[in-house]
């Protein structure tokens, strides 16, 4: 791309994330749906207004922002939150992750999909979207026990639908073998632990040094950069990977108050690139392609995280007045369940088709209606309290 308009696009770009932030501010529409719908309004699906090349960005736009999530998210996995709200973030994470899968799985195939097929897009509806969760909780100005939980949530949800993608298309792909699914799941999310751990450990003992009790922007860049691009090299989960190394960060690095404050500073720019890209990459065609399928896709999905979501807030005995809310605040789906379903066809080309299709289709729909669902929930949550 020219330097000229690469200028130019970047600097439209950051303008156009900051009018979607002032609107989000005077509607109290969530910055992230907004800044989706810009996106998707300059995108392909759009008018087009975005150079060819603006695309090649995304791909290393949101590991980098993914990344700086996922250490946000690992801060709420400290000893201290998971002894006041372990219970129900673990019987939430779980029961949100196996009802999830049951239900889509079941429905799907009582509709007429093929078993197998169901099977694996029941495990990839189990995905959440970090980053849109993690921005409506900013957006909010609410810290309570519920976007704690929340938080915590998000941060292990994932990892419990990787390990069920890995276990069901194992179960799909079981004449080829069980062994290598399971051995891919696990040397993805174990690596990424172990990723974690080893960048996380020196990063806690070190962040802050050389300025006593506050951690450098230059420190942050560093271990952000140092964790993602170690993460793509190892072909690990960047995500698991960073929450892993928040988490050490955060129960760890006791020589100052608070080591993510940096972060926090520095992640609204690639925030804002990445869900303006990624509004421009939607593909409005597909929500129509498969028809009634998708329609049903993104129905059960929505019941079946309203249900589980609610026997997990039981199970996990939360004050009476969030156990409906948690459903409808765990709503958005997008990234990893996309690389879920590219592994899948990849593994199952017969079925590659239908599975990216539902897959973009439910990640359009519920990064659209998903975040102002858990904004509503956040509030609700707030005046209930």
């Amino acid at each position: 791309m020219d330097q000229p308009v690469l200028l130019i696009t970047l600097g439209v770009l950051f303008l156009g994330g900051l009018a979607a932030d002032h609107i989000g501010r005077m509607t109290r529409l969530p910055r992230v749906t907004l800044l989706l719908l810009i996106g998707l309004m300059a995108g392909q699906s759009g008018f087009n207004l975005l150079p060819a090349q603006a695309h090649d960005w995304f791909e290393p736009i949101s590991v980098v922002a993914l990344t700086m999530v996922a250490f946000l998210l690992g801060a709420d996995l400290t000893r201290e939150n998971l002894s006041l709200h372990g219970r129900a973030i673990f019987a939430i994470s779980i029961m949100i992750v196996i009802g999830t899968a049951l239900i889509v799985w079941g429905g799907l195939s009582l509709l007429g999909l093929d078993p197998g097929l169901a099977l694996l897009l029941g495990a990839i509806a189990t995905a959440t979207a970090p980053a849109a969760m993690a921005d409506v909780i900013r957006q909010s100005g609410l810290r309570n026990s519920f976007t704690e939980t929340l938080g915590g949530i998000v941060a292990i949800d994932d990892v419990w639908g990787l390990i069920l993608f890995g276990i069901s298309l194992a179960l799909v792909h079981g004449s080829g073998g069980w062994s290598g699914p399971l051995v891919t799941a696990g040397y993805e999310i174990g690596g990424a632990i172990l990723l974690g751990l080893i960048v996380g450990g020196p990063a806690a003992a070190l962040t802050g040094r050389l300025k006593p009790g506050e951690p450098l922007r230059t420190e942050a860049y560093g271990i952000v950069f140092l964790t993602a691009g170690l993460a793509l090299w190892f072909e690990v989960s960047f995500l698991i990977a960073g929450m892993t190394a928040g988490a050490m960060i955060a129960n760890f690095a006791r020589h100052h108050d608070y080591a993510f404050n940096e972060i926090e500073r520095i992640e609204l720019p690639f925030m804002l690139l990445f869900f303006l890209l990624a509004g421009a990459s939607l593909e409005l065609d597909a929500l129509w392609s498969l028809g009634w399928i998708t329609a049903a896709y993104v129905g059960l999905r929505i019941v079946a995280r309203l249900i589980s979501a609610e026997i997990g807030a039981r199970v996990g005995r939360v004050p009476a007045s969030e156990v409906h809310l948690y459903g409808p605040a765990l709503m958005p789906q997008a990234g990893v369940a996309v690389g879920m379903a590219l592994v899948a066809a990849e593994t199952m080309p017969d079925w590659a088709v239908t599975i990216m299709s539902l897959t973009i289709a439910s990640t359009v729909a519920f990064e659209v209606i998903g975040p102002p669902v858990t904004l509503a929930a956040l509030r609700r949550q707030a005046r209930t309290a």
